[in-house]
């Protein structure tokens, strides 16, 4: 029954992977420009060593020599991705809230360990009037960092990124757009960046028919009833594969019992 056994235990661990995903998106239903995590799965295949063994047969009533082949199909995690698809825009009135229309498009913004990508555009002024986001990175602008001057009154920021304060042009909300956006991974509050060994081509999104939106904010694209339904499966996989162990285990049990006493 090992075979019951080990199939059960990796059906749990591959649940329990799936369910930290989901309790992960979750948990971000209300950040700013968030982006789903997605698991694909795929099927291994265990095979014994006359599986792959193809006998001849003399005629058709040749008795064959070897078993049926019997491949046994296990389940493990293929990849993860990240759906970069497009969040609803949330009104917020705040002339500094500025939501991405277009999957593929990021604000870029510098931290102390480098630039970083993200799709956050929920922005703030400094004390000098830098545009920042709430953690204190700078939004990057076409011509350096974008500086409101002090006593300004009204900020605009036209679909095309240019921004204006009080009507005198300011600079023009630098939008990325990448050749593939697999090639990006999550680093933490809600930025992107290259993966490892990865060379991502990096194009001005504008030209792609992006856009920005002011006074609005762009909602994570997790869907709450979605992700529950998805959590009861999985809750009840995870079940049903403690079962499958059990049941194993105790077979298992019986059978060493019954040989002992017969050896006994």
């Amino acid at each position: 029954m090992q075979d019951a056994l080990f199939s059960g235990l990796f059906g749990a661990l591959t649940t329990e992977h799936r369910m930290n995903f989901i309790a992960n998106n979750l948990a971000n239903v209300n950040t700013t420009g968030y982006k789903r995590d997605t698991l694909a799965f795929k099927d291994t295949m265990a095979s014994y060593a006359h599986d792959e063994i193809r006998e001849p047969l003399m005629t058709l009533r040749s008795q064959p020599l070897f078993p049926e082949p019997k491949n046994m199909a296990r389940s493990r995690i293929a990849v993860s991705k990240i759906d970069y698809s497009q969040g609803s825009l949330h009104f917020t009135g705040d002339p500094l809230d500025v939501a991405i229309t277009g999957d593929n498009a990021f604000f870029r913004v510098t931290t102390p360990n480098g630039d970083y990508l993200t799709r956050d555009g929920h922005f703030v002024l400094s004390g000098d009037g830098t545009l920042m986001t709430p953690q204190g990175y700078t939004v990057q602008g076409v011509g350096g960092n974008i500086v409101i001057p002090a006593g300004t009154r009204h900020v605009q920021i036209s679909n095309d990124g240019q921004v204006f304060a009080d009507n005198a042009p300011v600079n023009t909300i630098a939008l990325v757009s990448v050749d593939n956006p697999q090639n990006l991974e999550k680093r933490g509050h809600n930025l992107y960046r290259p993966r490892s060994n990865v060379t991502v081509d990096e194009g001005d999104a504008y030209l792609e028919r992006a856009r920005l939106e002011q006074g609005f904010i762009e909602t994570a694209n997790v869907e709450v009833v979605s992700e529950m339904v998805n959590m009861i499966e999985v809750h009840r996989q995870f079940e049903a594969y403690q079962k499958v162990m059990q049941t194993a285990d105790s077979l298992d049990r019986d059978a060493n019992q019954k040989i002992g006493r017969r050896q006994g």
